[in-house]
């Protein structure tokens, strides 16, 4: 049942409206489960989950138990012009949470999600990566959360789970917002910007199943998940250009690599040089390899994660 969470009005008689797909079961005051996405609208993986999750849900509501609200775009005028933040006002969505009641539209609207969402069993944030990284399914988590949600991450299928040291998390996010007021938030990342894997989408929703059975939400045996790989940043190299030109990668995304193995390396197209090769400074899995081949100066090419093995 589709419902409004919110609405704020717009020039020309128009107005923002978000909304969210509710799927009931028996007993549907006893769980909530809430799976976000668009919040950027260049991201779309999460799109086909909110679609997929949907259909799977209603051919399961013999064994449902509790509430999911599917709330699949956030931002829904950045996606329908895909513009990953707000269009017209420059600004990151996931940077002005929790909102606030009395102060600008999107502002208004931020506390609104955040209201609504509060208090549920446990929520999703889907995000996929911009247009120039390609992610390998994961789940990314602030230390100071890391305790209470890594068991849940694990639940999810997905190949890596990345614990955030707390300087680099941003406190303006849906995610940082809601787990501060005691409702458990995972933050997946997946895929690349403006494209949707659908591979990918169909690994979380496996994962979001078993995650709805271990909470009681589900009355049937929970799938069979793959066991991921748990990582600090400690453990996280970077590879940066120190070239511009076009990068040419010589892996795979998500293969493992040898310390100073070639990645790729930087081309010059007007003058047919090789303007720079890159080496993995480690042992260890790809997990983020650049997808768009325009790079500049400090351009980010790849993560990869060390001292695991094959």
């Amino acid at each position: 049942m589709t419902e409004t969470v919110i609405k704020a009005p717009l020039p020309v008689g128009e107005a923002l409206v978000i909304q969210k797909n509710r799927i009931a079961g028996a007993d549907p005051k006893s769980h909530r489960l809430s799976v976000v996405t668009g919040t950027h609208g260049d991201e779309l993986e999460g799109q086909y989950v909110a679609w997929q999750l949907a259909r799977v849900l209603e051919s399961k509501k013999d064994v449902l138990r509790g509430t999911v609200d599917i709330y699949p775009a956030l931002n829904p005028l950045g996606i329908s012009t895909i513009y990953r933040g707000l269009p017209g006002f420059d600004l990151d969505m996931n940077r002005i949470f929790p909102g606030s009641r009395s102060e600008t539209m999107y502002e208004y609207i931020a506390n609104g999600i955040i209201r609504d969402i509060k208090g549920a069993d446990l929520c999703i944030d889907i995000h996929a990566s911009n247009i120039f990284l390609r992610e390998i399914p994961q789940v990314r988590i602030n230390e100071k959360t890391a305790k209470a949600l890594t068991p849940l991450a694990k639940l999810l299928n997905m190949d890596f789970i990345w614990i955030h040291s707390a300087a680099t998390v941003l406190e303006s996010t849906l995610a940082y917002s809601l787990n501060m007021l005691k409702t458990k938030t995972l933050v997946v990342e997946m895929g690349v910007g403006m494209r949707i894997t659908q591979s990918y989408g169909d690994q979380l929703i496996t994962g979001i199943l078993s995650a709805m059975s271990h909470l009681g939400m589900l009355t049937e045996p929970a799938p069979e998940v793959k066991q991921p790989v748990v990582s600090t940043d400690g453990s996280v190299a970077f590879i940066n250009a120190d070239a511009s030109g076009f990068f040419m990668p010589q892996v795979m995304h998500g293969e493992y690599v040898k310390k100073g193995q070639l990645v790729g390396f930087i081309a010059d197209a007007l003058n047919g040089v090789t303007k720079e090769e890159l080496f993995s400074p480690v042992d260890g899995m790809v997990f983020t390899l650049r997808e768009y081949p325009v790079v500049n100066e400090g351009s980010l090419i790849a993560r990869i994660l060390g001292g695991i093995e094959p």
